[in-house]
């Protein structure tokens, strides 16, 4: 059995009386009652889902000839930093991402860097909060191999803060997962799509790719990884730009 977050939201939907179609979830969030109830259902959904499936339980995989003939590209599809200009002009040569916060040995790494680390490629369905889908092949570097490398301090690390070279407004996107989801085994920083290396508008030229989660928890155009205790003190204090910004639940297990 599995308590999804979809299936939440429409269970909120219908207890509430809206009768809303799955791809309305973005306007019964918006509303003010219903946002407080579905976001107060969030640490239970969490906690439901984690009770009664395996931790290590593995998102459904595809056959690549079932990948979507389009994949929409979603939030941010471009950076226009002229920093980001100029690493994408030159193929990310000169590109570092950056692993800190608590570990005990500060990792800074280069795209060619991570291309020569063991890596796992994984054809999944994305799922988004907006009710798309698409199936996709990514491969990546697998996120517990980059932890293990930084030696992650586990008494007091909690969570992962993912910090983007994407603006929204001014503010760059920044988005949070549990250490649970950071050691799945399909928790991956990708760097190819499709066979391809990953594109500007998917992310490039490194993303997230959190498979048990919806689409925003996907962290696109990835710069650094740190290690917190608590990400109460992190902007708004909720996890997550989107989670800040328009109250999505930090937890977004599908």
């Amino acid at each position: 059995m599995s308590v999804s977050r979809r299936g939440m939201i429409a269970r909120g939907a219908a207890l509430l009386g809206t009768g809303a179609a799955l791809g309305g979830c973005q306007r019964i969030l918006e509303t003010g009652p219903v946002s407080d109830v579905v976001y107060s259902l969030d640490g239970f959904t969490r906690d439901a889902q984690r009770l009664v499936t395996d931790r290590r339980a593995l998102a459904p995989e595809y056959a690549l000839s079932q990948r979507s003939p389009v994949f929409r590209a979603n939030g941010s599809r471009t950076v226009d930093t002229p920093e980001y200009r100029r690493m994408l002009a030159n193929g990310f040569a000169d590109y570092r991402l950056r692993i800190g916060g608590l570990v005990r040995r500060p990792v800074e790494l280069s795209l060619r860097d991570l291309m020569n680390l063991p890596a796992r490629t994984q054809v999944t369905k994305h799922d988004c909060v907006e009710g798309w889908s698409a199936i996709g092949a990514w491969t990546g570097t697998p996120l517990k191999l980059l932890l293990d490398m930084a030696g992650l301090d586990r008494t007091r690390a909690r969570y992962l803060l993912f910090r983007c070279a994407d603006n929204y407004g001014d503010t760059p996107y920044y988005e949070t997962i549990d250490l649970i989801e950071a050691f799945h085994p399909q928790t991956i920083m990708a760097w190819r799509m499709n066979g391809e290396m990953l594109p500007e508008r998917h992310g490039a030229p490194l993303r997230l790719r959190v498979e048990r989660q919806l689409g925003y928890k996907h962290a696109k155009f990835v710069t650094g990884i740190e290690a917190i205790a608590d990400f109460a003190n992190v902007a708004g204090g909720k996890g997550g730009y989107w989670e800040d910004s328009a109250r999505y639940a930090w937890w977004a297990g599908i």
